[in-house]
């Protein structure tokens, strides 16, 4: 992709209402292959710890799955290596189609990305404009919003319901008459809560004419909530996002997709720098869709640690919220920084602050061992 937009992008970008200033931004991030370093979980998650964390540090900050690559997507990472001198985009296809196939989708309707964060980078340069802003839960995933004040445009952040921290669709749906894309992360990064399948459509078939609904399934694997991906399948304008990063543990080997019509898939490929996706992580991804056991197994395994450790809060009087994804929030009764830098001090590193909600953390749900260090770390810097 040149540095220069063409003079398609430009008319496209004048109708959203940018300025020549704005141009320059927009085709900054796109000289950068649209996904900024600074614009990510694992960056945010740098960015809040501010120091490189000792080897026997217990790492439960970036919502990562500690279990890794299943069986599965081991073995065929390992057996494509040998041919890594061939570019292999057929890899790519095959990961789209599978998916596709279990979705219940046209392959036509299913791309393949390095990760998710690249397409909804990408989905916020391709709908957004300063006339057409960026509509998000708050608290919630940070990394479309700060891509959305990179180039320009306007963020709305919309406070998540009250007592049951879900996305209140109706407010998100009144928040701009000609919003360009409502962002709903599904279960919720970062209080892991579940937005109802009835909400989502009452937000899908109530948007503003023309917005369009990110629906980000990040974690949705460990709920055992319904797939988005029927509303595709019926040409809403609605965008999927999904990621191996969670579940499938392939954080860091970037594997992930977008699910939508084609004509929105077009839009938001149109600013993409590359196409190509590394074939170690699609032959991974692939064989972890074609795996039975994975998916249940793990879910499960985070289920009860998680719920392991709910119980330990319940019994210490410690406020949750709680969570059906692989991270929870906690109210600790004070600065959330202060909380965060003393458990460091244990060497025991948790998730960042959000403004909107200042005394409290996110914590990702890590190994049994790794969640008996938290216990132990949290109530010695609790009762502090």
């Amino acid at each position: 992709m040149p540095q220069i937009l063409s003079a398609d992008q430009k008319a496209d970008f004048v109708k959203r209402g940018f300025s020549r200033r704005g141009f320059h931004r927009i085709a900054t991030l796109l000289a950068t292959g649209g996904v900024l370093p600074f614009y990510n979980e694992q960056a945010l998650a740098q960015r809040a710890i501010g120091r490189a964390m000792p080897p026997d540090a217990v790492k439960i900050d970036s919502n990562e799955n500690p279990m890794g690559p299943c069986a599965e997507a081991a073995e065929a990472i390992h057996a494509i290596v040998p041919k890594g001198g061939r570019y292999l985009s057929e890899e790519g296809a095959r990961m789209a189609e599978t998916l596709a196939e279990q979705e219940g989708l046209n392959a036509g309707y299913v791309q393949p990305f390095a990760g998710s964060s690249d397409p909804l980078h990408h989905s916020v340069v391709a709908f957004c404009g300063k006339d057409h802003p960026y509509v998000v839960a708050d608290p919630g995933y940070e990394a479309g919003a700060r891509a959305a004040q990179f180039i320009g445009a306007p963020v709305i952040n919309v406070p998540l319901a009250k007592f049951s921290f879900t996305h209140d669709v109706k407010a998100m749906a009144a928040a701009h008459p000609s919003a360009g894309l409502i962002y709903l992360c599904n279960p919720n990064n970062p209080t892991g809560t579940l937005t109802s399948k009835q909400d989502i459509e009452w937000l899908v078939n109530n948007k503003p004419a023309g917005s369009v609904v990110l629906i980000d399934e990040a974690y949705l694997h460990f709920s055992h909530a319904e797939k988005s991906s029927y509303l595709v399948a019926a040409d809403k304008d609605v965008i999927i996002l999904r990621t191996f990063s969670k579940i499938y543990g392939m954080a860091g080997l970037r594997a992930g997709a977008a699910l939508g019509r084609p004509d929105l898939l077009r839009k938001l490929s149109q600013y993409r720098s590359t196409g190509f996706v590394p074939i170690t992580a699609m032959a991974g991804a692939t064989a972890s869709l074609k795996s039975k056991t994975a998916v249940p197994e793990r879910r499960k395994i985070v289920a009860d640690i998680r719920e392991e450790t709910f119980g330990f809060l319940t019994k210490h009087n410690i406020e949750f919220i709680p969570s059906q994804a692989n991270m929870f929030m906690m109210n600790v009764k004070r600065s959330g920084r202060d909380f965060h830098d003393a458990m460091a001090r244990e060497k025991v590193y948790i998730g960042r602050i959000w403004p909107v909600w200042p005394n409290w953390v996110r914590v990702t749900v890590g190994t049994r061992e790794e969640m008996a260090k938290f216990q132990e770390a949290c109530l010695k810097c609790y009762n502090a």
